[in-house]
């Protein structure tokens, strides 16, 4: 049986979770906290989560994951048949996560964990935000699947992700991706009556509070 190790706070390990569900595959949930140590250190050598671990061994990155699977278990598919269409929704992925999902993760300690930010960092990560939410508008419309064929990869990023640095980029920089992005939040509101998004988000928030209090003690 496939393994998940990680810990559902996490938005990466919930996007690899949400494919996993979509495919209707078998798999067990292992709880990973960060730092990683001892012979879960040696399963993810970056100390990172997600990880899959198959009857062959383990990897990392919740892309590799992705992909494993979409060569695993290739229906329901998750990518467009042709290599354009799927090229797009690989790109619509990567944007949300490298200019948008990742300047906001640098104010997440301060949003969510009572840490503190600096001024500097702060101003950089709202400038990567907004042009990332700019380039998301121009890239994709919020009235179907991202991909424009059926739901896939690039939705479960949105749905994932979104969310979360929005309410990083209100609380912290003064950003609110979601004006910038029309149509997204009937697009996720309907996104979450998917019997995959709504398990996620439920145990996204369980977990949340776990993790608080895991870390308050």
């Amino acid at each position: 049986m496939l393994k998940l190790y990680g810990f559902a706070v996490s938005n990466y390990y919930n996007v690899a979770k949400t494919a996993l569900l979509e495919k209707g595959l078998e798999f067990e949930e292992v709880t990973a906290w960060t730092p990683l140590e001892g012979d879960m250190l040696r399963k993810s050598p970056m100390g990172k989560v997600p990880f899959l671990e198959a009857t062959e061994g383990v990897f990392t990155e919740a892309q590799v994951i992705l992909d494993y699977l979409e060569e695993l278990a290739p229906e329901p598919a998750l990518l467009p048949a042709d290599p354009f269409h799927r090229a797009k929704a690989r790109e619509i992925s990567r944007v949300i996560e490298l200019y948008m999902e990742l300047p906001a993760r640098r104010v997440y300690p301060e949003a969510f964990f009572g840490a503190t930010v600096s001024d500097e960092t702060k101003k950089e990560a709202a400038t990567v935000l907004r042009r990332g939410a700019d380039a998301l508008a121009t890239l994709a419309r919020f009235d179907g699947p991202l991909d424009g064929q059926a739901f896939g990869q690039a939705d479960i990023t949105a749905i994932i992700h979104l969310p979360l640095l929005r309410d990083a980029g209100r609380k912290i920089l003064d950003v609110d991706v979601y004006e910038q992005l029309p149509g997204v939040k009937e697009y996720l509101g309907e996104a979450r009556k998917r019997d995959s998004v709504a398990r996620v988000m439920a145990d996204q928030k369980e977990a949340m509070a776990a993790f608080l209090k895991r870390k308050g003690g």
